[in-house]
């Protein structure tokens, strides 16, 4: 399968995407303050890399608020048992916001209590897990995010969805080395990338997934009207069953396959389940102390003498770091039928274009 950078040459500027996704969030009644960390989390995943859950998907979240199926405005409610630990209710509100404000109260929890755990229910599709990982990070904190969602993946040795596509996402800082962001899917391909190639009519690779007969398939549509496949067998199954078990059981949100997909079904909400964590890295050994042994374990790591075929080792999340920083420069590049898409929603809620730029001819500064 092709790289988006070679897909397509329209590339758009990263400020000029969240003021495009800005102003149609803030066109469906969302405030502007909540608009803008919307567009700020799918166009984080567009710099990123995982275009599958950037503004590709604004004409999905568009189209639930509209029929009544997300809150443009919530009523958030945190409920604190136990210093250290929350429960949120999202109160049906957009995923990315719930998230936000529950990795934003962890945080705070973890600063006077070492750790903090916000359990939160009553969410929609919270987008990319490592924006909430980064938010962490970047305030200084380890972290673990952890999503349900609607079935998908069959439990190991069966052949029916009952699963979620889950992500396993944990990170913590280091000091003057990259630090270490993991945010990964226990199946072997997430089903927004299927999405995507079923979009641009491109095959997906052999042991992706089964089609509605249990029958291996590379047809992108037969995919998703079949299950994908967990990764390592018996091992992505136990992944997404943690994933459950934290986000859905714990939370108090829907599980065990009762998260309705956002794409096919239109007669309820989500019910989506999160589950953050928070650890200040200066619980054990001092801040800084914690931050010099990352560097070398990370240096340790990166000097690893390498294997055949490899020129460099790379930490998890240092290859969508270097993205981001080269697409700030060059502009996000989008294939003409996601522009296509993105131009039609701007026709049709009354919002200028996605204005694109020739990176050959214009450099972006």
């Amino acid at each position: 399968m092709s790289k988006p950078d070679q897909m397509s040459q329209s590339y758009v500027v990263s400020d000029d995407a969240v003021r495009f996704a800005t102003m149609i969030m803030a066109g469906q009644g969302v405030s502007n303050e909540d608009a803008t960390i919307i567009a700020e989390c799918l166009v984080e995943a567009d710099l990123r890399g995982v275009q599958t859950h950037g503004l590709s998907r604004l004409p999905v979240y568009v189209e639930r608020v509209q029929r009544g199926l997300v809150k443009a405005v919530p009523n958030m409610k945190l409920e604190k048992p136990v210093a250290a630990c929350a429960s949120l209710d999202g109160d049906n509100g957009f995923g990315f916001l719930v998230g936000r404000r529950a990795m934003q109260e962890a945080i705070t929890m973890a600063d006077s209590c070492g750790v903090g755990v916000v359990a939160a229910r009553n969410s929609n599709h919270f987008g990319m897990a490592a924006t909430y990982l980064l938010q962490a990070v970047k305030a200084g904190y380890f972290a673990f995010v952890f999503t349900n969602a609607s079935k998908a993946m069959p439990p190991w040795g069966g052949r029916e969805g009952l699963l979620g596509t889950s992500p396993f996402g944990a990170a913590a800082p280091a000091g003057k080395l990259p630090p270490f962001v993991l945010d990964m899917s226990p199946a072997v391909a997430a089903r927004g990338k299927i999405r995507l190639a079923e979009k641009r009519g491109e095959p997906i690779p052999e042991g992706y997934a089964l089609d509605e007969n249990g029958q291996v398939t590379t047809d992108a549509t037969a995919a998703l009207r079949g299950v994908v496949l967990p990764m390592g067998g018996y091992k992505g199954s136990g992944l997404s069953m943690l994933m459950e078990i934290l986000a859905g059981v714990f939370s108090g949100a829907n599980f065990g396959g009762d998260v309705p997909d956002q794409y096919t079904v239109w007669d309820r909400p989500q019910n989506v389940g999160h589950f953050f964590m928070a650890l200040k890295p200066g619980i054990f050994v001092t801040e800084q102390g914690f931050r010099e042994r990352m560097d070398t374990l990370v240096g340790r790591i990166k000097t690893n003498p390498l294997a055949d075929g490899f020129d460099e080792i790379l930490m998890p999340g240092e290859i969508e770091s270097r993205l981001e920083a080269k697409r700030r420069k060059t502009g996000i590049p989008f294939a003409a039928s996601d522009l296509a898409l993105l131009a039609k929603l701007a026709s049709d809620h009354g919002v200028a274009e996605l204005p694109q730029v020739d990176r050959e001819a214009k450099p972006i500064n």
